[in-house]
């Protein structure tokens, strides 16, 4: 492993939160709060990174293992730092709370500990939605927008932290390519804030709502979350910009360049929208009764769905309380998720696809042996090692989720609420039903289940394997991988 250069990024990445701190600073700043919270954090993160990132070594060069190890590391460290300010200011004294509430922030996941949201101070409010909008695209490919890094290694890092079966180019350039998806991320969130403001909504509540909804994270400022607004512009809106930040990236990149016909033939987008769409119908059709209008119904399916999908955890209404069937589809909603390459979590829509496919392909071999028969996924062949990577995916992540269960069922509380509770966190969602439903937190759990449902939030985050190779012996030997091995 190239330790220097992994000793450098991780310097520059503290570095970088140092700098993103300043925005809630000045908002404490603003609101007349005292700075000491951001202050001591920005001053110990500058301690630290500074002499691990000011100078960049002669060897750059990152192998597989050590973009993996980067990432888990990262996203650890710019959790428990993050936590600080929250320990600090006295707004979440034990850190075990602040740590679990900076991580659902980061991993754009929106499950809190916190009982009381307004109380807290304006500059931490900001601090904990901002979370959201730098983990949705992802903190690494924050740096590689900012900072110039090689595409010998920003392809690893990419690799290790981008949702989704495989990660590609925009352009030539792997940091043009962050850059680009920055760009598109930052002009959406904007024209949210815009449209949010033109409603109505506060500026601070427009920005809270907007990285939240960019990030699809789902920490908002109310307690009673969008619905406190009252306002079904803002339902509407919310709702569609969850949506819109659920879809892969790429996409937009190619409505940019005018490859329309990419985005129309692609069979992600729409079997995401069919789902969408067949959700919210069956939702309302099973909840008219509850509010007496259908279209009541359907404007408050609309929202949890795309809530939930797109793995944001807003909500407008107390949707524990609905039908078993309503509860029943957002609960499966959870584990498809949003689409690959974009903010959202689960397991993915291009996942499912892939493995319905090749389970149609496999059924049709046991029929006709000797058929050659391939997975054609958005109009070509897939690559066998692609389908075995969905396949080994599933496997570890059920794996994961089994293990997490059974040692949360150890606290002793209901069935549904500790599935949810840890459907909600390994899938990025936040809200989950029974005690960690949308009225509900996560703060009756105890000190080691918030840290074992951290780390089931930065597994789902990081699509599981960088956080189970960071514990591998091997994965920090310091034997070097010979040059054929790297990217």
């Amino acid at each position: 492993m190239n330790y220097r250069m992994i000793a450098c990024v991780m310097g520059r990445i503290l570095l970088t939160e140092a700098a993103l701190m300043s925005l809630p600073l000045l908002t404490a700043l603003s609101y007349r709060e005292s700075p000491w919270p951001f202050l001591l954090t920005m001053l110990l993160l500058t301690l630290i990174g500074a002499p691990l990132g000011w100078r960049t070594p002669k060897d750059t060069a990152l192998y597989a293992r050590d973009g993996f190890a980067v990432v888990a590391a990262a996203w650890v460290l710019m959790s428990a730092f993050g936590a600080m300010p929250f320990v600090i200011s006295g707004d979440i004294p034990r850190f075990v709370d602040a740590f679990f509430e900076t991580v659902s922030g980061f991993t754009t996941t929106g499950a809190s500990i916190l009982t009381e949201i307004e109380p807290l101070h304006r500059g931490i409010l900001f601090w904990r939605s901002f979370t959201h909008w730098v983990g949705g695209m992802g903190v690494l490919v924050f740096v590689m927008a900012i900072l110039p890094m090689s595409d010998g290694h920003g392809m690893h890092l990419m690799r290790a932290e981008v949702p989704g079966p495989s990660v590609g180019k925009l352009v030539s350039r792997m940091s043009e390519s962050a850059k680009i998806l920055y760009e598109i991320y930052t002009v959406l969130t904007v024209l949210e804030i815009i449209i949010l403001l033109l409603g109505g909504m506060p500026f601070f509540d427009s920005c809270v709502h907007a990285f939240g909804s960019a990030g699809t994270g789902g920490f908002s400022n109310r307690n009673l979350s969008v619905g406190a607004y009252q306002n079904p512009f803002f339902d509407i809106v919310i709702g569609t910009f969850m949506l819109l930040f659920s879809i892969n990236f790429n996409l937009y990149y190619y409505l940019l360049i005018r490859r329309f016909a990419e985005v129309v033939k692609s069979e992600t987008l729409w079997t995401f929208i069919g789902i969408v769409a067949a959700s919210v119908l069956a939702i309302a059709a099973n909840i008219t009764a509850m509010y007496g209008s259908f279209f009541t119904s359907l404007r408050h399916a609309y929202f949890q769905v795309a809530s939930i999908i797109s793995t944001s955890g807003f909500s407008t209404v107390d949707f524990d309380q609905w039908p078993a069937f309503s509860r029943a589809i957002l609960t499966v909603l959870m584990f498809i998720g949003a689409c690959a390459g974009s903010t959202g979590g689960g397991i993915k829509v291009d996942r499912l696809i892939i493995l319905v496919k090749a389970s149609i392909r496999d059924m049709k071999k046991m029929l006709h042996p000797n058929a050659v028969a391939s997975v054609r996924f958005e109009g070509k062949p897939l690559p066998e090692r692609n389908i075995q990577g969905v396949h080994t995916f599933i496997a570890v992540y059920l794996m994961i989720f089994v293990v997490s269960y059974l040692l949360l069922s150890l606290e002793g509380f209901d069935l549904i609420s500790t599935f949810t509770a840890l459907s909600a966190c390994i899938n990025n969602i936040g809200p989950g039903l029974g005690m960690v439903g949308p009225t509900g937190n996560f703060s009756a759990f105890s000190p080691a289940s918030k840290l074992l449902l951290s780390f089931d939030m930065l597994v789902g985050r990081l699509e599981v394997f960088p956080m189970l190779l960071l514990f591998a012996p091997s994965i920090w030997s310091r034997r070097r991988l010979i040059r054929r091995n790297r990217f």
